[in-house]
């Protein structure tokens, strides 16, 4: 055991590292697995280790992965499952083979490059999904263009706008979020994997060769930076959590506008629920963890903030671990929150009816009676006031139609068929309102479209990486032929420290 003679109790190391199940274990070991075959190939290429002793571990990674490392499950794991398994392997092929394994490499940059394959997938598939959502939004949005509504301001209505062009305002605002939670993404094209303990190596290895079979597009330009640094896993839990935020907005207004007071929204009984004692009762309560789900993001943003602040900037636990633990529920929260939203848009259904009614009657077309006595000469403040005198006089008679009220005459030059509702929503072009529409959507859909291109292309990426990755095991382990070293890659040139201070 080298300078250690003891090991941690069972109790500690249940608190440590946790009782993974089977499955749990597998897929933890999967990605460390694919992390030693581009290793090892890496050191093989390099001269680091003997290419038979290379061969022969890849060979055992291999039995272990295709029997779903049922060698290892429930095997004891006193300092960690790397060890463990680490442990196993020498056992197996014996420390001269088994041992080289962890050549020019720690737990700490094997730690960091695997938070970094591991948020790498999860960030893939939530910006798949939300990239869906984006498109829900931009359908039901072009469907609705044309079912009129009040828009609120202070929870009074305003002006006159669609339900699509609502829709498409929240898609415009979630594909700003879409594009931040890709620009934080796109931290994870880093690879830590060659920056050692925190120092780098005097090994001659090239980190850039083993970067790349994992789907890296680099590695780390700094040893300590790449094992000391968390900061990509907190900047893509604030991008999600901007998206949790935005839908949770989207979930007020839906949650309101579905009330029996406003009638304005219905949601199919499969996305409601009913109350254990009220008969009467249709709950959209989905909305309601919509409108939750921000608030575990934030927590989780803070906590693993605080569990980072004022730590020494070095690998330490609070950040590589503490952390990292944290953050998980919030990226959970919001993948959830995402997928909760999917359904809702697409179901729900506007009564047409209604909402006209209701901008007709909350005297939403006010503003535009108003610029319309600006054009015809009329001082701003002067038809403000004529009409606001108008819109009181309109309210106690209990009538919802302007022209019977407010000066003598005051309304002549206008036509009538242009005070409507619905005529001051088409009307209201500048400033990117209903009637600009089409415009807009155009826009917003070609940002969907290449949001869908970014991912697509990122997992293109990954699918070549994985296939070489393959390919180089077989051919070396086979002997079929030999992997092809960074020289023939364009790789940096081996033998020259990469990573560390004297990089």
């Amino acid at each position: 055991m080298g300078r250690l003679t003891a090991e941690v109790g069972v109790r500690t190391r249940r608190i440590l590292y946790g009782e993974p199940s089977a499955t749990e274990l597998a897929a933890e070991l999967r990605q460390l697995s694919t992390i030693d075959q581009a290793h090892l190939l890496m050191l093989a290429d390099c001269g680091v280790i003997p290419r038979s002793a290379a061969r022969q571990l890849l060979g055992c990674i291999a039995a272990l992965r295709n029997g779903d490392f049922q060698p290892l499950l429930g095997r004891p794991a006193p300092r960690g499952i790397y060890l463990m398994y680490e442990g196993y392997l020498i056992s197996r092929l014996g420390p001269e083979t088994g041992g080289v394994l962890h050549t020019a490499r720690s737990r700490n940059d094997l730690k960091a490059t695997a938070t970094a394959l591991r948020l790498r997938e999860w960030a893939l598939d939530f910006l798949e999904q939300a990239t869906r959502l984006e498109a829900v939004l931009l359908s039901r949005a072009r469907r609705h263009a044309e079912v009129l509504m009040p828009i609120y301001t202070h929870y009074q209505a305003a002006m006159p706008i669609s339900y699509g062009y609502y829709l498409l305002g929240v898609a415009e605002a979630l594909g700003r979020d879409i594009t931040a939670v890709q620009q934080a993404a796109a931290g994870l094209r880093l690879c830590p994997l060659g920056a050692g303990a925190v120092a780098g190596t005097d090994l001659p290895i090239c980190p850039a060769r083993a970067a790349e079979l994992l789907g890296f597009t680099d590695s780390y330009r700094h040893a300590t930076d790449a094992v000391a640094s968390r900061d990509v896993a907190l900047r893509l839990l604030a991008a999600v959590a901007g998206v949790a935020v935005t839908l949770s907005r989207l979930a007020a207004d839906l949650q309101l506008w579905s009330t029996a007071e406003f009638g304005f929204l219905r949601f199919p009984d499969r996305l409601v629920g009913g109350s254990s004692a009220m008969p009467q009762k249709r709950n959209v309560f989905l909305l309601e963890h919509i409108r939750a789900k921000p608030a575990v993001a934030i927590g989780a943003w803070a906590g693993a903030a605080a569990a980072m602040s004022a730590t020494p900037f070095t690998n330490s636990i609070e950040v590589g671990t503490e952390a990292i633990a944290m953050i998980w529920p919030g990226l959970v929260a919001c993948e959830q929150s995402v997928l909760l939203c999917q359904p809702l848009v697409s179901a729900a259904a506007p009564d047409t009816e209604r909402m006209a009614e209701r901008a007709e009657a909350g005297f939403t077309n006010a503003t535009a009676v108003a610029n319309q006595l600006v054009g015809h000469g009329v001082a701003f403040r002067t038809a403000h006031e004529q009409v606001g005198s108008a819109v009181r006089e309109a309210v106690a008679a209990g009538s919802t139609d302007l022209a019977g009220f407010g000066p003598p005459g005051w309304l002549n030059d206008l036509n009538p068929s242009t005070m409507t509702a619905a005529a001051a929503a088409a009307r209201q072009v500048a400033g990117g309102g209903p009637g600009s529409f089409a415009g807009i959507h155009q826009a917003a859909e070609q940002r969907w479209q290449a949001h869908q291109r970014w991912q697509r292309g990122w997992r293109a990426e990954l699918a070549e990486a994985a296939r070489q990755l393959a390919a180089d095991v077989a051919a070396l382990t086979t002997g079929a032929g030999q992997a092809a070293g960074p020289a023939e890659r364009g790789a940096a040139e081996p033998g020259l420290p990469t990573g560390g201070p004297a990089a």
